[in-house]
């Protein structure tokens, strides 16, 4: 009886073959056969609206009006926001802005200062 190998990522032991490849089906990670074929995860990496690179800390500002879901404020374009701090989602941005408390923002609505 052949032993197929443990999943890299949860080391499930119930993996199994499909072609070249070998998959999890508890974590549906899949790997080639050869040890050379793991691919390398990758830093995530953020840009603005203008392809900037973003960092936590940088400051930006808005590039578009955004109307606040359940009011009727409108964060107006130009509007200021320091000390952001990048996160993984949707909204890729948490921060604080004056006058309006936490929110999280798209990085495709904000230009790095």
């Amino acid at each position: 009886m052949m032993t197929l190998p443990r999943c890299p990522k949860c080391q499930s032991e119930f993996t199994y073959e499909d072609g070249d490849l070998y998959i999890c089906p508890e974590c549906a990670h899949e790997w080639g056969k050869t040890s050379g074929d793991e691919p390398t995860e990758e830093a995530k990496v953020w840009k603005d609206a203008f392809g900037n690179l973003l960092a936590d800390g940088d400051t930006v500002t808005l590039v578009k009006d955004l109307k606040l879901k359940g009011s009727s404020a409108v964060i107006k374009v130009g509007t200021k926001v320091k000390s952001i701090r990048l996160v993984e989602g949707d909204h890729d941005i948490d921060c604080k802005i004056e006058g309006f408390g936490a929110m999280q923002l798209k990085s495709e609505f904000v230009r790095k200062v």
